[in-house]
């Protein structure tokens, strides 16, 4: 694509994907930057294109007919020059450039070597989905104890079963896909330790009778697990792991309504793997330095405030999907739709005639997000969780921060994660707290929504990709140096490098 850019699309799942496709059809060039291979996202995830005759996945996904509508779509522009679509391209920094932005990433397609492009336009759309929530328990650290996530990204990515013998704890609808995959390869799942109870849905009736497709969805995952025997245990959860090179065993116990171990429950059941979930947390990293503007969600998460349209409060920057609460795939296309029509609005552009009307698709959005909402208040994090850790236990993993630290520091005066990190250094490390911040939040700030700390980095980018930037690397989207225009704030995160996060969330 020879011409400027209209639109700079940050994530190719599926609000990323529907965004894109709607902007196109109206007639503005966009460039999709994502930092995996393929498109799809977590989602919509498969293995290798070289693999795929080998591995069977189709059971796996939802969706399938939208998504190849999609890619279909995709290719067809791409062909017509409209899109330049960058994968392997993660997106480490984006600024206000003018009266546009500037998205500063590194090209990863020819690792160890990366590649710095800039990439702007005066409008972008963030959609860079969500990673697993995790709250800590003794024995989280040992090898073959992963999350629901990444169980599920195994089988997705590469027809791979982490164990012969698993467990799976946590909260939400998300355990039953990963069981009925596990189940459905051969796996013994041994239990799937669910800590709310089913009772906690009679009391949102109206959001699921509102979404059939949803409960029609949860029916068949039951049918699976019941067909392979999976005993699905409700109120109670996955307490402690154990084992030496490799997990062994997991401790189970029932659960009290607030969420503390009852006593005289506990069993401990062999595996040699653990999924655990607690949901997702939204990945704002690209939003927050831009000064987007956020709001606190039902699952305790802070997410990107926007109006009825997907606009941020950030005039140009419109964001879609589970940055702007965690609501699935469905909710994220229909999202992305929209945040695309307002691009095209707010370009003088008329969308194509085929398009969703915005009235249907706003009641769409609300009709899925009233049952995100439900889901959030009958899965939520159990209050007393905290009571399954010793002092001993590991918070932070990549600093090795225990609880009993946390809790110190607490007493000490300390009131967030922010101030936890200044006294115990829990979330300095690789991740940037990625991991434990939540859980850090949980134990010092309860009560308040989880809000992630400004990151002027948002992934790890080596000395000599910064370096580049010096060169004014020349690209279509890149057509002079970005020093002269960088941003206070992006000079500052070349002098600051090493300050990096962990991968964000792939969109593979």
């Amino acid at each position: 694509m020879n011409e400027p850019a209209d639109l700079v699309v940050v994530g190719a799942g599926p609000a990323g994907l529907a965004a894109t496709a709607t902007a196109l059809s109206g007639g503005l060039r966009v460039v999709l930057v994502d930092s995996g291979t393929t498109v799809g996202g977590q989602y919509w995830r498969h293995p290798p294109e070289h693999a795929r005759a080998a591995i069977a996945t189709g059971d796996l996904h939802h969706g399938l007919r939208t998504y190849r509508a999609l890619c279909r779509a995709l290719a067809a522009h791409r062909a017509a020059g409209r899109l330049d679509l960058l994968l392997g391209h993660h997106a480490w920094s984006a600024v206000r450039e003018g009266d546009g932005f500037a998205v500063h990433a590194v090209d990863r397609r020819d690792a160890p070597r990366e590649t710095t492009v800039v990439l702007r336009a005066p409008r972008l759309l963030v959609a860079t989905g969500a990673y697993d929530r995790q709250l800590p328990f003794p024995g989280w650290d040992l090898p073959g104890v992963l999350t629901a996530g990444g169980l599920q990204a195994l089988l997705k990515g590469g027809g791979v079963a982490a164990g012969s013998r698993v467990a799976l704890g946590g909260t939400g609808p998300f355990l039953l896909p990963v069981a009925a995959g596990l189940a459905a390869r051969g796996v013994e799942v041994v239990a799937v330790c669910e800590a709310a109870h089913p009772r906690a849905w009679l009391r949102h009736p109206v959001p699921l009778l509102r979404n059939p497709g949803k409960w029609a969805e949860g029916a068949g995952y039951a049918a699976t697990l019941a067909r392979h025997r999976v005993p699905v245990r409700p109120r109670t959860a996955i307490v402690a792991a154990e084992g030496g090179a490799r997990v062994s065993a997991v401790r189970i116990a029932s659960l009290a309504p607030d969420g503390s171990p009852r006593p005289g429950t506990e069993r401990r059941v062999e595996v040699d793997a653990v999924g655990v979930g607690w949901g997702f947390t939204p990945q704002l990293d690209l939003l927050v330095p831009l000064g987007c503007a956020l709001t606190e969600s039902a699952d305790g998460n802070a997410v990107a405030a926007v109006d009825a349209d997907q606009r941020t409060t950030v005039p140009g920057l419109y964001t879609a999907g589970e940055t702007c609460g965690v609501g699935g795939a469905a909710l994220a296309v229909n999202e992305g739709r929209l945040a695309a029509r307002s691009v095209l609005a707010d370009s003088g552009t008329d969308p194509a005639p085929a398009n969703r009307p915005p009235t249907a698709l706003r009641s769409a959005v609300a009709r899925q997000r009233a049952f995100a909402r439900a889901m959030a208040l009958a899965h939520p994090v159990p209050p007393a969780w905290p009571e399954w850790l010793t002092d001993g236990t590991v918070v932070c993993r990549c600093e090795e921060v225990t609880a009993g630290a946390v809790r110190a520091a607490r007493a000490d005066g300390a009131h967030d994660h922010r101030q936890v990190k200044q006294l115990t250094r829990a979330g300095m490390g690789w991740c940037q707290g990625r991991m434990c911040g939540p859980a850090v939040h949980c134990l010092t700030a309860r009560g308040r929504a989880y809000e992630p700390a400004e990151r002027l980095v948002a992934t790890p980018v080596t000395l000599g990709a910064l370096a580049d930037l010096d060169e004014g690397p020349q690209t279509p989207q890149t057509p002079q140096s970005p020093r002269a225009a960088q941003s206070p704030r992006a000079a500052q995160a070349q002098q600051a490098p090493t300050d990096n996060g962990h991968t964000d969330k792939e969109c593979s």
